[in-house]
């Protein structure tokens, strides 16, 4: 079946109402890149892998740094610049998403791509912090012939735009898995009302993690539904099912780092919601970022200043909401919009089978389903 965003079937994820393209996109000045890698060579080397590129704005990154924080809700992951990004609470590179292994290569064309931008980097000033996540797509990718090069890097930050982002099966979603489906990129956006002006709070997600028994869509246990029904969860290969998440919060709020810290910490609750329980291999990572607070890099001053965002209690709660559906919905788009996968050593991962699970849902919301 022609595959759509839950949206689009008439599924509504919370109160808020979301941006144009339902995207972290509908942040004003954030654009999103892939280069997807999908490569037949034989069974024991198949690639199915990518880069994603999320800028947070059109300028130069490193002379005109944003606000930012990160959560790490469970460690096991390989990323890169996260702890400057706490000691400084500022980003001043693309976020970069990819596969395990290829974390070497992405920072190091992220990192030729921003020197080749500012000739004056580690020479006449700072050093440059380039901000990478990943996960493990090992089970469809051939992941240690390490395939991304600093090259795709490069390619993914330059084929960055605006408008709707490309879902699913897609950059450094190639070749993920989530709640035993095929997982990949998702995203979504929400507009809050803050003295008197709309702003825009955008999620984006690299998901790869999860049991299909735990997956929950709007409160429906749909994996459970299935396994009740599905004599293949007992007969598919085993693989390690503890997987990993990043998740990307951007905001054109004029917010602080700390600020930001308080809205990362609450993607849990999101992450939460599809039944995710942050497994003991999990990499679960939040990095946000606010492009409505930028400090200019300039040795001899100190960073500019803004109005930044006064902490009215019902303000702040309403973002926090918006985080929660956003990452929420994110997520579910990037399982509704994945597709099955054939990797490497002949292993297929099914594309959620959304001819049973809408049914389901439409059923359950009549309250005709799971009836006592």
């Amino acid at each position: 079946m022609n595959r759509k965003r839950l949206r689009d079937y008439g599924f509504l994820v919370g109160t808020l109402p979301t941006g144009r393209w339902n995207s972290i996109t509908d942040v004003p000045g954030v654009s999103v890149g892939h280069v997807t890698l999908n490569q037949k060579n034989g069974q024991g080397s198949d690639v199915r892998t990518g880069v994603t590129a999320i800028l947070p704005h059109p300028g130069n990154w490193f002379r005109e740094k944003v606000a930012a924080s990160s959560v790490v809700i469970n460690g096991f992951g390989k990323t890169t610049g996260l702890v400057q990004i706490q000691e400084l609470g500022v980003i001043e590179s693309p976020i970069m998403l990819t596969d395990t292994f290829g974390v070497p290569a992405v920072t190091e064309g992220t990192l030729r791509h921003v020197m080749d931008m500012d000739a004056e980097i580690a020479d006449k000033t700072g050093s440059l912090n380039v901000v990478v996540g990943e996960c493990n797509d090992s089970y469809l990718n051939d992941m240690r012939g390490l395939h991304v090069r600093p090259e795709h890097a490069v390619q993914a930050i330059l084929a960055a735009g605006s408008g709707p982002v490309r879902e699913g099966s897609i950059g450094a979603g190639a070749g993920m898995v989530s709640f035993g489906w095929k997982g990949g990129i998702g995203s979504a956006s929400r507009m809050v009302e803050a003295n008197r002006r709309v702003y825009t709070i955008g999620t984006l997600v690299l998901s790869n993690f999860g049991m299909k028994e735990d997956l929950m869509i709007l409160g429906i246990p749909v994996g459970k539904y299935l396994q009740l029904r599905d004599t293949d969860f007992s007969t598919e290969p085993q693989r390690n099912t503890d997987g990993s998440i990043v998740i990307v919060i951007a905001t054109d709020l004029p917010l602080d780092s700390r600020q930001l810290h308080r809205f990362a910490k609450r993607a849990a609750f999101g992450l939460a919601r599809t039944g995710s329980i942050a497994h003991h291999g999990s990499g679960d990572i939040v990095i946000a970022f606010s492009n409505g607070n930028r400090f200019l890099h300039d040795l001899e001053s100190d960073f500019q200043t803004v109005h930044l965002l006064r902490e009215d209690g019902s303000l702040i709660s309403q973002c926090f909401r918006a985080v929660t559906e956003a990452v929420e919905e994110s997520i579910l788009n990037s399982l509704f919009m994945a597709e099955t996968t054939i990797g490497r050593l002949g292993r297929t991962v099914e594309a959620l089978p959304l001819e049973r699970v809408l049914p389901m849902m439409e059923k359950y919301q009549n309250q005709q389903y799971f009836s006592r």
